[in-house]
């Protein structure tokens, strides 16, 4: 298990179980395990969820774009929910943009 401070300073936990559950829905996922974890502390955008999860974006490629969904509890705790890549921006601009680098 990794953990990560998100831009509100919440520590982010990614743990073994949710990594494996990642690269069995993504597989192209499987060799983007740092730049989950970097994208969550460090991403260009971050959009709101449906839920209340985040949304965090960085771009891996031109027109390539990494999103990590992930859930603050309380101050002190939150977790990575799932992560994937997409060339769909214009899908994640719908959201409301709640941070940008």
């Amino acid at each position: 298990m990794d953990v990560v401070k998100s831009k509100s300073s919440a520590p982010i936990r990614l743990t073994t179980e949710r990594w494996f559950h990642i690269t069995e829905e993504h597989p192209e996922m499987a060799g983007y395990y740092f730049e989950v974890l970097e994208t969550v502390e460090d991403p260009e955008e971050i959009y709101e969820g449906r839920a209340g999860e985040y949304m965090a974006v960085e771009a891996v490629e031109e027109g390539k774009y990494i999103v990590v969904v992930y859930k603050e509890l309380i101050i002190d705790d939150g977790f990575v929910i799932t992560a994937f890549l997409t060339r769909r921006r214009r899908q994640l601009e719908r959201r409301r943009k709640i941070w940008k680098r």
